[in-house]
């Protein structure tokens, strides 16, 4: 494994690791304030004035910026998939919120527990399934780093901007706009509100695009700090607006897909196709399978498909537990998330508000 694919994967190891850290202190600071004014769940504020909560901010903007970093450094193949690690350190729902790449920025209100930090600093049993799943990911996280192809090196953000003009990648985006613009403006209006594939539809195709703006802006960035200074480029800028402008639009759908439908349906489906369109993206545009084996490249998709199965397990089993007890403890846990959250989420694709 070459040294930037060491740092880009310390990065986003600890990345996740703040992220999901974050989650753990933010809910801890949203109960406090909860105690004593309006809770978030019920439209409060309150946690605005709570020091915990802002700790928990800052250990995530930690990991954003972390993230952002890692991108510079690691294909987007070894960098994505190990977003599944901070579903490991978080797991739940209602905080503000927003997917992209590993971020989350967003103007929702999701409180979150995690898979393991919640069983230990929560006190939240993890049932067995819940264990499995984290072993997974775990197990499919190790396999795409040990098989991660290269980083590709790059002396200036206008190699950056060949890649992204050649006829390949143009053609891939050409799709994406085309699909994106037919689900906006034929699909949203008419069942936006009751099939989910609309919305995730949206985020995910531009979300593939605005993690290849982002790599290229976050090379641009290395550089200058390195010396070279890429802010001179007219194509930084033009990454940058990218970004920016797929940012604003998977904020805008993505938190119309959290508003309608249940949390635990809208996470492991976004993930899913989120991160697919962004290691085809990326193969495209940065050719991360070229020189590698067929060997290697399908023990980097069952990797990836392994971090799926786990995924899916650890969002199935959140609310159960071992024991005799089972439909005990699924009702007394969908109770406490009614009375933490402001609402109930339980199997139903749609959120179900009371």
């Amino acid at each position: 494994m070459s040294s930037d694919n060491v740092k880009g994967l310390v990065l986003a190891l600890s990345s996740s690791l703040f992220i999901g850290a974050s989650f753990i202190v933010k809910k801890k600071g949203l109960k406090k304030a909860g105690a004593s004014g309006i809770r978030a769940g019920v439209g409060g504020y309150s946690y605005l004035l709570e020091p915990l909560w802002w700790a928990g901010m800052i250990t995530m903007v930690v990991g954003e910026i972390a993230n952002f970093a890692a991108y510079a450094f690691a294909p987007a193949i070894l960098v994505t998939p190990l977003g599944a690690v901070s579903i490991i350190i978080r797991q739940g729902n209602f905080t503000l919120k927003f997917r992209f790449g590993n971020l989350e920025l967003i103007a929702k209100h999701c409180f979150s527990r995690s898979a393991v930090l919640a069983h230990i600093i929560l006190r939240e049993r993890l049932h067995t399934f819940g264990i499995l799943g984290c072993i997974l990911c775990v197990v499919g996280s190790t396999t795409i780093v040990l098989h991660a192809p290269q980083e590709r090196q790059i002396e200036s953000v206008t190699e950056v901007w060949d890649l992204a003009t050649e006829p390949g990648f143009l053609f891939y985006t050409a799709l994406v706009l085309t699909a994106v613009f037919i689900l906006i403006y034929q699909f949203v209006p008419q069942y936006g509100q009751t099939h989910i594939m609309v919305y995730i539809g949206v985020c995910s195709l531009v979300g593939s695009i605005s993690v290849m703006s982002v790599k290229a802006l976050g090379i641009a960035l290395k550089l200058t700090f390195s010396g070279t200074n890429q802010l001179v480029y007219p194509q930084t800028w033009a990454f940058t607006l990218v970004v920016i402008t797929c940012v604003l639009t998977q904020m805008n759908y993505l938190n119309k897909a959290l508003d309608t439908f249940n949390t635990a349906v809208v996470s492991p489906i976004y993930y899913v196709m989120f991160t697919s369109l962004t290691i085809l993206a990326s193969v495209i545009m940065f050719k991360d399978w070229d020189g590698q084996s067929p060997t290697q490249i399908l023990t980097e998709m069952c990797g990836f498909v392994t971090i799926l199965s786990g995924t899916f397990l650890l969002h199935k089993t959140k609310d159960m537990a071992d024991g005799p007890g089972l439909s005990t403890s699924l009702s007394m846990r969908s109770l406490k998330h009614e009375e933490d959250d402001g609402f109930g989420e339980g199997i139903p694709l749609k959120r179900q508000d009371t």
